[in-house]
């Protein structure tokens, strides 16, 4: 099959026609926000973002083990947040919570695609029974609220063509993405019976500090950092070509601001992903460059990962960019090397908490 490689892309260093930093600010200052997932990777640089802003922020995880969390992702704004262990199934728990909130980002799920295939009924029940009900109660007790969904670009599993566009067939490849479909579907249902506010952000593959690299089986990224951090040599599957859009988290944070604003002319999906695609080889290269490990090695693809793997793949981030006014600006050196400094500089302290921690 051939695919489409267009010869352009949204720059990365366009400039942007949405909301300045400041408007950002202002806007989250005082505001009442839910985070759900928010002691996870994505969600812990988020909340640590509107802390910084001023919102009035309120964080929901129920630390399941597997799911990327941290018992120090939060550490620097415990004290300016309110911090529940609830489950967002859990309605007792879940109503004085939801009650109130002007932004709901919602960001509680299982993204290992690896380990859905191995038990999709854990899958299943995080990915979807859970979000049925939590979103459920938000139509019955705060139907106004924005919600925003951290859905995947794995919906879209082996590309037809390149970049992918939100316009592109949706064919998941394994059951995270499947679920990951699911779970839009029902916030688009919410949009469509009962007019609330929901917008879908399919994410490429992110990286950054506090990215779940404790965890196994949470995709290369996550790998490739902790092994580089081990000072160990990097194995990558197959000839290392595939390509990725690899979005910093930093990047990845504005941009959930940025939809968490609204807009009477909000889409119900967008892409959000690095416009330039980089190969998995050039990413290790990068990595043992960095922390001084071996230079990564190839082998040949394991089957279980061979069979859910998408070959080239990486979005056309346009319209999220046109509507919202966001662009991609950290690059991927520049990004990898935050990267590797955060956890130099917190790696005692973020041992010791696993090693303590209750899973």
């Amino acid at each position: 099959m051939s695919l489409h490689y267009p010869r352009t892309q949204t720059p990365v260093s366009a400039e942007s026609s949405g909301p300045t930093y400041q408007a950002i600010a202002d806007f989250y200052r005082g505001r009442r926000v839910l985070v759900t997932g928010g002691m996870g990777f994505i969600g812990s640089n988020l909340t640590i973002a509107l802390a910084e802003h001023g919102a009035d922020v309120t964080v929901v995880d129920a630390l399941v083990p597997g799911c990327g969390w941290h018992p120090d992702n939060l550490e620097e704004v415990r004290d300016s947040i309110q911090l529940s262990t609830a489950n967002i199934e859990d309605r007792d728990r879940m109503r004085p919570l939801v009650a109130g909130q002007q932004v709901v980002f919602n960001l509680a799920g299982e993204i290992s695609h690896v380990n859905s295939m191995a038990n999709p009924q854990r899958d299943l029940n995080i990915n979807c029974a859970a979000q049925v009900r939590f979103l459920d109660l938000c139509r019955l007790e705060n139907p106004q609220a924005t919600i925003v969904y951290a859905s995947s670009r794995q919906v879209y599993g082996r590309p037809k063509y390149l970049p992918v566009d939100e316009e592109h067939p949706v064919h998941p490849v394994d059951y995270n993405g499947v679920h990951k479909h699911a779970t839009e579907q029902y916030h688009f249902l919410l949009r469509q019976q009962f007019q609330m506010p929901t917008v879908c952000l399919r994410l490429g593959n992110i990286y950054g500090p506090r990215q779940g690299i404790h965890e196994d089986c949470r995709g290369f990224i996550d790998t490739f950092v902790r092994i580089a951090l081990e000072g160990k040599q990097i194995v990558v599957y197959g000839d290392g070509r595939q390509l990725r859009g690899m979005t910093c988290v930093d990047d990845t944070v504005d941009a959930f601001l940025r939809a968490g604003m609204g807009s009477s002319f909000a889409a119900p999906v967008y892409n959000v992903g690095h416009p330039e695609p980089i190969s998995l080889w050039r990413i290790a290269e990068t990595l043992s460059r960095i922390t001084d490990s071996p230079p990564p090695r190839r082998v040949p693809f394991p089957p279980d990962r061979q069979a859910i793997d998408v070959g080239d793949i990486f979005q056309n981030p346009e319209k999220f960019c046109r509507e919202f006014g966001w662009v991609a600006r950290v690059g991927l050196e520049e990004g990898l090397r935050k990267t590797i400094q955060f956890f130099r500089s917190n790696a005692k302290q973020r041992l010791d908490a696993i090693a303590h921690s209750v899973h």
